[in-house]
């Protein structure tokens, strides 16, 4: 089982905090490409979160590349840690330019002249 937890005092929403718990877990090793991850409905048992809340992050962490949806064989791991690391450190940038003022399409363009 992950070692996943929520904060329901922070004011990133449930299903934000569940994603960034499954990209903390990808990008520390703790699950590797091809890796089987717990259902949906026991990893919300554990979390005390709504089964609903832990697929919405899940879809999130798909649509990223970094999960798989198999029929039949459930969710697997399908990014690195080293994607997952790379994803963090980028969701860490945006949200630091966020607190600084600036759009997306400014974050772009600045890192576009990297």
């Amino acid at each position: 089982m992950l070692k996943v937890k929520v904060d329901r005092r922070d004011s990133l929403e449930l299903h934000e905090q569940v994603a960034a718990e499954i990209r903390r877990a990808i990008a520390e090793g703790e699950a590797g490409p091809g890796d089987r991850l717990p259902p949906a409905r026991d990893l919300a048992a554990v979390l005390g979160v709504n089964a609903n809340t832990v697929l919405r992050a899940m879809r999130m962490l798909r649509d990223e590349g970094l999960l798989e949806f198999r029929r039949g064989r459930g969710v697997t791991v399908a990014g690195t840690p080293q994607q997952g690391a790379v994803l963090s450190r980028a969701r860490e940038l945006v949200q630091f330019a966020r607190q600084h003022g600036y759009r997306r399409e400014e974050l772009i363009e600045m890192i576009e002249t990297l």
